[in-house]
């Protein structure tokens, strides 16, 4: 797959485009995504996807933008996995939100990306104000040969498949409803970087994996599998919180407790899928009651796992 950062002056060919933050590429986003690339195959076309970095929510309301599903990396991998050809990643910013709607179709969709066929919700808005709407492309297409089409809104088990409700299922624990709406475990990867040690010298060393995410969509102890140390996943019990009772900087850390693993993994880049909650975070008198807590929460993980084992 092909990434982009931005729109050229004018395309080298013809495509089939949708357009969308796709946080996390959940179920229903996969489903827009399946149409997207057979309608591409069969016009003998680029599946194009039109992203934007920052979400345009963090761009106007930084202060309660919704947590993060997935960073651009996490997302670019998964939409590769759907099959996309080609992602325009275009920053938004002042410039960016400046643009009339009459300007984002001639400019963006029809010089810029050369839109044959393009494949959106149908409450899908754009250009300043918002002012642009499915109807307003639909006119458009018409008279400029481009093909307009609705996703309709994907059910599962009667509910929509929606970022922000994975968000919800995430931030009250409940797992096995977010891996329904996502089509998977929810999952964080990134790098192993160097902490402060404070694992191993209470007994329990971790793995602490670089989080591109500034709010993680979920926190607490949790059973978890890691891919990317051995050729099957290696089981663990994982923190992702502020660690209130080491330090007070409120910064969000994603730690892993390894089961039955003791080689050196810094550098490693690893991806942790969140397989069960054990409870929130907590702060602890001393670190004589959190070493006895890290204990615990290990030995529920491990008799969860022998009763979850994980699938190779």
């Amino acid at each position: 797959m092909q990434v982009f950062r931005g729109i050229p002056e004018r395309a080298a060919q013809s495509s089939v485009l949708t357009i969308g933050n796709f946080d996390g590429v959940h179920r229903g986003h996969q489903a827009l995504l399946k149409m997207l690339t057979d309608k591409a195959r069969s016009l003998a076309l680029p599946a194009v996807v039109l992203t934007f970095e920052p979400h345009p929510r963090e761009y106007f309301f930084p202060a309660s933008a919704p947590a993060r599903l997935a960073s651009l990396r996490e997302k670019l991998l998964l939409l590769a996995g759907c099959g996309v050809d080609r992602v325009h990643v275009c920053r938004f910013d002042s410039r960016f939100a400046a643009i009339t709607a009459e300007e984002f179709i001639e400019r963006i969709l029809v010089r810029g990306l050369g839109v044959r066929h393009l494949i959106i919700g149908d409450d899908f808005r754009f250009g300043a104000k918002r002012q642009g709407d499915f109807a307003m492309l639909q006119a458009e297409g018409a008279s400029r040969r481009f093909a307009v089409e609705a996703m309709p809104t994907l059910d599962i088990d009667g509910e929509r498949a929606s970022s922000s409700a994975i968000r919800t299922a995430l931030a009250e624990g409940e797992l096995a409803h977010a891996a329904r709406l996502l089509g998977r475990p929810y999952s964080i990867a990134g790098r192993v970087i160097h902490g402060d040690k404070i694992g191993r010298t209470l007994g329990f060393p971790t793995a602490n994996i670089q989080m591109k995410h500034r709010r993680p969509a979920l926190a607490g102890i949790f059973a978890v599998s890691v891919e990317g140390l051995a050729p099957h996943p290696v089981a663990g019990v994982a923190s992702i919180g502020v660690r209130p009772t080491v330090t007070d900087s409120g910064r969000p850390t994603l730690e892993v407790n390894l089961f039955d693993w003791n080689r050196d993994c810094y550098g490693a880049h690893l991806r942790v899928h969140f397989l069960n909650k054990q409870r929130d975070e907590a702060k602890f008198s001393s670190l004589d009651a959190l070493t006895a807590q890290i204990a615990r929460d290990a030995d529920e993980a491990r008799a969860w796992f022998a009763q979850n084992p994980i699938q190779n």
